[in-house]
């Protein structure tokens, strides 16, 4: 593309985007590392620069691919139309004046680092709403140890006997 004269701020975003969209979190470091080709193509220009697009490149056709991020957010827009404008939980929203402190905002609320395991398990979906989960992590890359962080804060809200 850069030999046949693309603009090479077009093929620094689309890599940035495949980083993202592509990639996502199967290797964290995807989205870093295209922006610090992106970063060091300004500073250093042609020809230098493309060594760099090159190395990102490399870089992103060797990493772990999942589209797990694009399609959990993807899910939650559809549910952000489809649901509209709840009011968070008033467990969760802040009381600042005494009338909302009446009104029960902030009652109940578990800080998290509270806990001895730094995890509440509290429901921050709205209450007209089933707590969902959008993002669905797969076995590569990354994304493995997410699914295990997931896996134990499930079994720490089945152990405090909560769905939330």
């Amino acid at each position: 593309m850069l030999a046949g004269g693309e603009d090479p701020r077009y093929v620094l975003r689309r890599l940035t985007r495949f980083a993202s969209e592509d990639i996502g979190l199967a290797d964290p470091q995807a989205l870093p590392q295209a922006l610090a080709c992106w970063n060091a193509y300004d500073r250093m220009g042609s020809p230098e620069g493309e060594l760099a697009v090159a190395q990102c490149i490399v870089y992103l056709a060797t990493a772990p691919k999942s589209n797990a991020v694009h399609k959990g957010f993807a899910a939650a827009e559809r549910t952000a139309r489809t649901t509209g404008s709840l009011t968070p939980p008033a467990h969760i929203l802040n009381a600042p004046t005494e009338l909302m402190k009446n009104l029960g905002n902030g009652a109940g609320y578990a800080y998290d680092h509270d806990s001895a395991d730094g995890f509440s398990g509290q429901n921050y979906f709205p209450d007209a709403m089933e707590r969902q989960r959008f993002y669905q992590p797969i076995e590569r890359g990354f994304e493995r140890e997410i699914i295990k962080r997931l896996a134990w804060w499930e079994k720490l809200r089945k152990r405090r006997g909560s769905s939330a």
